[in-house]
């Protein structure tokens, strides 16, 4: 058992095999690329709609209507607890109108109520 003959020192052959190999994988490379489809850079994607928002910020402007006629009504309730004396109605009565009006700006921000907000309108 001689190393040279079985063993792998095929020289010139093995270059040959290298560059047909490369010569191939760059035709397969070029292939694949005209086949592929381009896709648009991200920046001309936000430029051709100017007034569009992406999806994180529509979700958060939602969530931050709703919990802002929430907190508001909480609040009012609160100070007319407090200046009238009526302890658990005040807070309870404008808890709720503050969650209905919380609903209404989410459907009026989301246009599901037909209405739109007057920034949007703009």
């Amino acid at each position: 058992m001689s190393g040279g003959a079985a063993g792998g020192g095929g020289g010139p052959e093995k270059a040959s095999d290298d560059g047909d190999l490369s010569a191939r994988l760059k035709r397969l490379e070029t292939q694949i690329e005209g086949k592929r489809p381009k896709a648009a850079p991200a920046d001309a994607a936000r430029k051709a709609t100017p007034g569009a928002t992406s999806s994180l910020g529509q979700a958060m402007r939602l969530s931050t209507e709703f919990i802002a006629g929430v907190i508001a009504g909480g609040i009012l309730g609160y100070i007319t607890d407090h200046l009238l004396g009526t302890k658990p109605w005040g807070m309870i009565v404008l808890l709720m109108l503050g969650f209905v009006t919380g609903i209404y700006n989410v459907m009026r921000v989301s246009g599901f109520s037909g209405h739109k907000a007057e920034k949007d309108r703009r």
